[in-house]
């Protein structure tokens, strides 16, 4: 009886991570002017949005010290990588990071500073 039930919620489980790893682009943001921009981006670690989503950041949540970016990400300090600074001009203005989760925590994929106003 307990394997018949164990099964089930392994299934859920699998189903929900695939589910999460699977979500990207939903769209939404598919008439904005900038979303070719936004598509064309990459920094030394490649496309920023083909593996993993933008996330605006608040100015009290990154910083930039002796040249190094970092930002907080769910209460968590995390360090930018320099090859994910993104150097050309940001068009959005406001501060964007593309973090991917692995098993080993989170990592930065691109890192776009914002103006820090």
């Amino acid at each position: 009886m307990r394997t018949f039930l164990a099964r089930p919620a392994a299934a859920a489980i699998l189903l929900v991570a695939t589910g999460a790893v699977m979500a990207r682009d939903d769209g939404r943001f598919a008439n904005s002017p900038l979303k070719p921009w936004f598509d064309s981006l990459k920094s030394g670690k490649g496309p920023c949005c083909s593996d993993a989503d933008g996330v605006t950041v608040s100015d009290p949540d990154w910083d930039s010290k002796n040249g190094h970016y970092r930002v907080r990400l769910d209460g968590e300090w995390i360090d930018v990588p320099d090859d994910a600074v993104i150097t050309q001009p940001n068009r959005f203005g406001r501060t964007v990071v593309w973090p991917i989760e692995s098993p080993v925590g989170k990592t930065i994929r691109c890192f776009m500073p914002g103006s820090m106003s």
